[in-house]
């Protein structure tokens, strides 16, 4: 066989290896999986018990929070880091309980909703603070569009990358601003308006901030998604130069020894 063969031949092989490993692991579920387990399955739980089933407020929020719990004590002991959504998630289910216990004054119970909304925000601020972008991991999928190549890119920018860290650690920072902004806004508010007006004004308020900080994230994930084009093209014509290469050299090989 010769050289030229065996270049056509690993590279046939390591096109085969790259597609199974496509066909064993698809990275959009990768990515979307942690989503699903830590916000979707407690809050899909919580509100299935408690307005499906009737359960009562307290044991809702205690039996949604088992997930949330098991995956931070497993992310915990298993790999020594901590789960920044399933923790989000815990707190807030345990803040939630401390409150149940808070009733009778209807400007009460909008600020109690208010205060559980502004654990989230409180707390992606605090970790931004910390270097740790909570908020990556929604942000990841919709920025990578599913695609491998897409997803090492942002590893690696992510990894080693301050510029692209930046912009990350921005989009959280953005997100846990609007997200407190909100609930401060609830919350005097629901003393100075009727109560009537703020039974409509508080989703207005929660859609507003959504909005708001989708429209002002801009600022970091339009830099986020040039840098990650930027990179996997960068990766994608580094690995054909570097096949040309070899398929060079191996040609060049046979004719001298020809």
């Amino acid at each position: 066989m010769t050289q030229v063969q065996q270049v056509q031949q690993a590279q046939q092989m390591q096109s085969q290896v790259v597609e199974a490993a496509g066909q064993e692991s698809n990275p959009l579920v990768t990515m979307v999986k942690p989503l699903v387990l830590d916000i979707a399955v407690p809050l899909g739980s919580y509100y299935l018990l408690h307005n499906g089933f009737g359960v009562g407020l307290v044991a809702s929020l205690m039996l949604s929070s088992i997930v949330p719990a098991v995956r931070t004590v497993v992310a915990a002991a298993r790999d020594r880091s901590f789960n920044g959504l399933a923790g989000i998630m815990l707190v807030v289910n345990l803040v939630g309980i401390v409150l149940s216990f808070v009733t009778g004054d209807a400007r009460l119970m909008i600020v109690k909703d208010s205060a559980l909304s502004s654990v989230v925000g409180i707390s992606v601020l605090i970790a931004a603070a910390t270097g740790k972008p909570l908020m990556s991991a929604g942000l990841k999928p919709f920025m990578t569009k599913g695609k491998a190549a897409n997803i090492r890119a942002w590893n690696r920018l992510s990894a080693g990358s301050a510029g692209f860290r930046r912009a990350e650690l921005l989009f959280s920072t953005i997100w846990g601003v609007s997200m407190l902004t909100e609930c401060v806004a609830r919350i005097v508010l629901a003393f100075i308006l009727p109560v009537s007006t703020m039974v409509w004004l508080s989703t207005v308020l929660l859609i507003a901030s959504i909005l708001l900080a989708a429209v002002v994230g801009g600022i970091a994930t339009n830099p986020i998604e040039r840098m990650i084009a930027d990179e996997a093209k960068a990766a994608d014509e580094g690995a054909t130069s570097e096949t040309k290469a070899v398929a060079a050299e191996a040609v060049a090989a046979e004719t001298v020894a020809a």
